[in-house]
């Protein structure tokens, strides 16, 4: 794992979590770079492994059991993971450009993206068939198809184009799944057909003749109409168009065809082979650019064309991994030499498998069971993690090139030089240059009241209060606890703006408090960059203008805004914590468990899917809470914070002079957290706020149950809590669900004030 104070002097940008990507990272988990940081660029937070998709289908494995966990991977490996979509290579500039987000930098780029069925050249094929490939959007559309087939009785037809293994294999798992589930319903499975349509080479191609004899027979045994060599020259609607004039009507078209490379490669310059896929050397490189890699479906190794098979993506990783590492330190690269016969265990949809290797082919329950060991244990080696190994040290930082370890030795020793013995105070800002570049694409609102902003530095930031209207001065700030800038930006900007919603004011104007680790020029333009056109994009969203800031040097990436907002100068539109009344409801409009949750991430204990939904949450602005809650006569507001739910709702009982009760049951939850709270996995500043249980009445009858402690979670870029009237809280509540807070939840109510010195009951 890269040591957190190791500087970065190079960066490998991975595009697409494939199986070639993933042995990448645990190899370099597994033995650090010093100075290289990986960074992972993928759509989906979870990659399916395409040797047990099938079985997954067949209903024999249950979803988590087939997927790869990608941001716990890279946590593991040290790597970022940033969940975007990638459009193009900006090769002069050394970026990668993605949908969302500013180009990363790079240094070394490999790509891994897979590869698709080519639906283009049929007619009608884009938008009638379901393509296997990218497998992670099959999912989806396979969950659809069973939910069909069991909630619509009658007739089912469904036809497989592609008659390879893959093809075979998908219709076998589907039939045996779909005819199951029919059973269970008390339905008749002969309602269901199946077609598979070949094309030239006819049933399994690549496959030795008794493999082909076996399968034919068995296609024949389960009632399947094999097509041989039946061209389709196009796709209507419930409709394959064959070549020879015949048609086949279809409930739903599986594809999987030959495939090729995504559309964005043709306008890299990289030179591409007839199906659109990377041609590459021996040594994974791209024969155009040696600063670009790829490995999987998506490279055409020059020489030595593959099946698209996972099994030579698999075996990339190693090869992959040295060879990256020797093009950073300078070292000849090897050559990958893909084995001539490899071995298929290919399923038949019930527990029994048929082996094909070269001209040998075997079959029976135990292939399955073997088949099932090596898949089960592949997938144990990214979700069961050795022990990593301790940081290097000094002398592997600048090992010698033959080690595969480092960057070159005087190069590694001009750089950390150049980041050594930092001075203090003034001297630790980071140099103006690299910031008047970093912040050169940024475009920050402009607003008639910043008189001076941005537009035109000067030492400070003039701006004017319109008239009528009061100043709300709010400021927050904290270090990084996710490795992608871009997301951190909108977070940090979208927890600072939080003050400034809940007291009912409108965000005018912030200056940011940024602080970067030491290093190279490039990265701490990069790096700010990424940051804060995040931040800006949140900010000039909500009105607010970003009119300056300071930058410095620290040991942690850090950031944090002082805001300032308007309010009306009579104070009426101020939503204040001290307004709560006997008999009104609380309100929570976001769910809780962001403490626990990333502290769940830093120790490798925490689902990728967890974390997505967690930051999700985040990146929801309480803009919109905010106005609905005023429209619905709010008397009191605040947004939670580090002091967790129970403290903020502390901080306003008192002030109001009256108790509450909440419903545990009631609380919105983001998903995982109660898993990882009972697991005893909590926020460093947990201790600190359950100090405060002495506020609650009866903690003993409560304690035991899964929502307590996350009454003391501190949140980061939480929601709102809030007491409106008993009478407006429904039609609150429906408000705030249609106007973007989903999971908004009535959670308690407000008592008068007893004689207990503990305000707070809980409802369990």
């Amino acid at each position: 794992m890269q040591p957190a104070d190791q500087p970065i002097l190079r960066d490998i940008v991975l595009v697409g979590g494939g199986h070639s990507h993933v042995g990448v990272l645990r190899r370099f988990a597994m033995r650090p770079m010093p100075g290289v940081r990986l960074t992972l660029v993928c759509q989906d937070s979870f990659t399916p492994y395409s040797g047990m998709l099938p079985g997954y289908v067949a209903g024999w494995y249950r979803r988590d059991e087939v997927h790869i966990d990608l941001p716990r991977l890279a946590r593991f490996a040290g790597a970022r993971f940033l969940r975007d979509e990638v459009v193009g290579l900006d090769r002069a500039n050394h970026q990668v450009l993605c949908r969302d987000r500013p180009p990363l930098a790079y240094d070394r780029v490999s790509i891994n993206i897979g590869s698709t069925p080519q639906t283009d050249p049929v007619p009608g094929a884009t938008e009638h068939t379901v393509p296997v490939k990218p497998i992670g959007r099959f999912d989806a559309r396979w969950l659809a198809l069973l939910e069909r087939v069991r909630s619509r009785e009658g007739h089912w037809r469904v036809a497989v184009v592609g008659g390879g293994a893959g093809g075979v294999e998908l219709l076998l798992a589907m039939q045996h799944r779909l005819g199951a589930e029919l059973r269970a319903l008390g339905r008749d499975p002969g309602a269901l057909s199946f077609h598979l349509v070949t094309g030239r080479g006819g049933l399994m191609p690549t496959h030795n003749r008794w493999v082909r004899e076996r399968f034919a027979r068995l296609l024949r045994e389960r009632g399947v109409t094999v097509h041989e060599r039946a061209e389709v020259r196009a796709v209507r609607a419930g409709l394959l168009c064959l070549a020879d004039g015949g048609e086949l009507p279809a409930d739903e078209i599986m594809w999987v065809t030959r495939a090729g490379g995504a559309p964005w490669l043709r306008g890299t310059g990289l030179a591409l082979d007839e199906d659109g896929c990377l041609r590459v050397g021996p040594t994974l490189q791209s024969i155009t650019d040696p600063e670009v890699f790829a490995a999987g479906d998506i490279a055409a190794i020059e020489g030595h064309p593959l099946e698209k098979a996972g099994v030579f993506a698999v075996r990339q990783g190693r090869p992959l991994a040295a060879n990256l590492r020797r093009s950073l330190a300078g070292e000849p690269l090897r050559p990958y030499r893909p084995q001539r016969r490899w071995l298929a265990l290919i399923g038949t949809g019930e527990r029994h498998a048929i082996a094909s290797r070269g001209a040998i082919g075997f079959r029976g329950d135990w292939v399955w069971r073997w088949k099932d060991w090596i898949d089960r244990r592949f997938m144990a080696r990214f979700s069961e993690f050795p022990p990593m190994s301790a940081a290097p040290d000094k002398a592997a930082a600048t090992a010698a090139p033959g080690a595969g370890l480092a960057l070159r030795e005087e190069e590694a020793a001009q750089a950390l030089s150049a980041i050594a013995m930092r001075c203090g105070g003034c001297g630790a800002k980071v140099g103006a240059t690299v910031l008047s570049r970093a912040l050169a694409d940024l475009r920050p609102l402009d607003r008639a009241d910043v008189l001076i902003g941005l537009n035109a530095p000067d030492d400070a930031a003039v701006v004017a209060v319109p008239p009528g209207m009061a100043m709300v001065h709010t400021v927050d700030f904290f270090r990084a606890f996710i490795d992608d800038p871009w997301l951190f930006g909108k977070v940090a900007a979208n927890h600072a703006l939080g003050d400034i919603w809940a007291m009912g004011g409108q965000p005018q104007s912030a200056t940011a408090i940024v602080t970067v680790p030491p290093g190279l020029e490039s990265k701490t333009e990069d790096l700010l960059r990424q940051m804060m056109t995040g931040a800006v994009d949140v900010l000039n969203e909500a009105g607010c203008a970003l009119v300056g800031g300071h930058t410095g040097e620290g040991r942690e990436l850090a950031l944090g805004f002082a805001v300032n907002g308007l309010v009306a100068a009579d104070l009426s539109t101020v939503l204040r914590k001290g307004g709560m009344q006997p008999g009104d409801v609380l309100v929570l409009t976001k769910p809780i468990g962001t403490g626990t949750l990333f502290a769940a991430h830093d120790r490798l204990q925490a689902r990728g899917d967890w974390i997505d939904a967690a930051l999700a949450s985040m990146c929801v602005s309480n803009r919109e809470a905010a106005r609905c809650l005023r429209e619905h006569g709010a008397t009191a507001c605040t947004d939670l914070t580090g002091f967790g739910l129970l403290g903020h709702l502390v901080e306003m009982t008192r002030p109001s002079g009256v108790d509450a009760e909440i419903d545990l049951e009631a609380l919105p939850v983001l998903p995982g957290a109660e898993q990882t709270a009972a697991a005893g996995i909590l926020s460093s500043l947990q201790p600190a706020n359950l100090r405060l249980r002495r506020a609650v009445r009866n903690p003993e009858a409560a304690i035991a149950h899964p929502r307590y402690r996350l009454l003391f979670d501190p949140q980061t870029a939480g929601g709102l809590l809030a007491s409106v009237p008993a009478g407006r809280a429904e039609d609150c509540l429906r408000a705030l669900r249609a106007g973007g807070a989903p999971q908004a939840a009535l959670i308690g109510r407000i008592l008068p004030q007893g004689d207990a010195l503990a305000p707070v009951l809980l409802r369990l």
